[in-house]
């Protein structure tokens, strides 16, 4: 058992280390992410000392070390409540749990009430790393929709307050109430996914798309620009046949036997090279639709060209074959 001043001092010692483990793990949750095809975007961070301070000396813990146990930090938010217990299975599948999920989302007896749905699991941080006594870090994982994490930021800033100084009741019940909103908002988003199944044309360019995103957060955190991604792949698209299903076995088939070539582009012409960060060039090889460029540039060159020439500027398309080593 620790005292507060005890705790504080190890934690300042030791926050360069839950730092890293946080990021390590947030970086492998990434990767299995992309590779289970579960868009989501991942976040770290250890706690601030500051933070951690006054936590410990405002909640009365007895063991404040051991009760703090979200000193390293990720949180997954996925687009919509029907992505939720596939990113949970993920987490478990991925990492060592710690004790049992805090899974509040379907509760006996909160039918009656608003309150915020609560999905954190404790789990070893990935990676090698001991703390002073021998053990591995842990990491409290959350996981939200984009509509309860807009709700949970909000609202932990304007009612986060020292014990002294309460949130007006009606102020909180306010905040409560917007709940109802994002579950509505939650639901409403899932039914829109599951609608698009219907339409097969736009269902072919979101799955191209899709596709090549998961392929593409394996090799980098770029985030990319989704307009300029949506206008390429409906030209990409004229490309690739009738059967998309088919074309994309083949595009996961090339991403991993030709994943060694994939990295060097990525790492001389993509969104952290000199060419595009100093330079602007090589737009395409910071989006994820790159990947489909390279396959394509591989298997179909000209029929690419002939179509991209039609729709697009000749000189997005001569990058990217520079970059991949091709002539046009």
């Amino acid at each position: 058992m620790t005292s507060i001043d005890e705790a504080i001092g190890r934690y300042r010692k030791e926050w360069s280390q839950f730092d890293q483990a946080a990021r390590l793990t947030a970086a492998h949750l990434r990767r299995r992410a992309a590779r289970a095809r579960i868009s989501c975007v991942i976040t770290h961070r250890a706690k601030e000392v500051s933070s951690f301070i006054t936590k410990a000396q405002l909640k009365g813990y007895a063991d404040p070390w051991a009760q703090i146990t979200d000193k390293a930090g990720v949180r997954i938010v996925v687009q919509h409540r029907g992505l939720l217990e596939r990113t949970l299975q993920l987490v478990k599948d991925s990492l060592t749990l710690v004790g049992e999920p805090e899974d509040n989302r379907d509760a006996p007896g909160g039918e009656d009430r608003l309150q915020y749905p609560r999905l954190h699991v404790q789990v070893q941080a990935w990676g090698e790393e001991m703390d002073a006594a021998g053990r591995p870090y842990e990491c409290e994982i959350q996981i939200r929709t984009e509509a309860t994490d807009l709700w949970a930021r909000m609202s932990h800033k304007l009612m986060y307050k020292p014990a002294a100084h309460e949130v007006p009741s009606d102020v909180r019940r306010s905040l409560y109430r917007l709940i109802a909103l994002v579950e509505l908002y939650d639901l409403e988003v899932e039914r829109g996914v599951d609608a698009l199944t219907l339409h097969p044309d736009v269902t072919r360019s979101n799955r191209l798309l899709e596709e090549a995103e998961h392929l593409y957060r394996t090799f980098t955190e770029h985030s990319p620009r989704r307009d300029l991604s949506e206008e390429i792949v409906d030209v990409l698209i004229q490309t690739v046949g009738p059967d998309t299903s088919a074309y994309l076995e083949r595009l996961a088939v090339f991403a991993e036997e030709r994943r060694s070539d994939l990295e060097r582009a990525y790492s001389d012409y993509g969104p952290n090279s000199d060419h595009f960060l100093k330079h602007g060039r090589y737009v395409l090889a910071s989006q994820p639709e790159s990947l489909i460029i390279f396959e394509r540039l591989s298997t179909a060159k000209l029929l690419l060209h002939g179509i991209w020439l039609d729709q697009l500027p000749e000189s997005l398309l001569a990058d990217m074959a520079d970059a991949w080593g091709v002539f046009l």
